[in-house]
């Protein structure tokens, strides 16, 4: 009786654990699908702006403007993409 309620147990355990597992990976597909509309979205916005301003002959600054804040967006988040840092651990030597 008892062994059967100590499988039991373990069965249960085992299918929770991938059930976790199952959801922590569909919410990295939500997230990744989620960022690349956001992104996409974004990039629309902006050309959208560029092209209004670039097509009705904007002012010489504006279209300094229009052009530079976004390419200034872009330079800092490949930046930071792109930075390698190291890994220092903590004193003490645990976590």
């Amino acid at each position: 009786m008892v062994g059967a309620l100590l499988v039991l147990l373990f069965v249960w355990r085992a299918g929770a654990r991938r059930a976790r597992a199952t959801a922590r990976a569909t919410q990295a597909g939500v997230r990744l699908v989620s960022l690349a509309g956001r992104v996409l979205v974004n990039a629309a916005v902006i050309v959208l702006v560029q092209w209004v301003v670039i097509t009705h002959r904007g002012n010489g600054w504006l279209l300094f403007g229009v052009l530079a804040v976004p390419a200034l967006f872009a330079a800092h988040t490949l930046t930071r993409a792109l930075t390698v840092t190291t890994y220092e651990p903590r004193r003490g030597g645990r976590r």
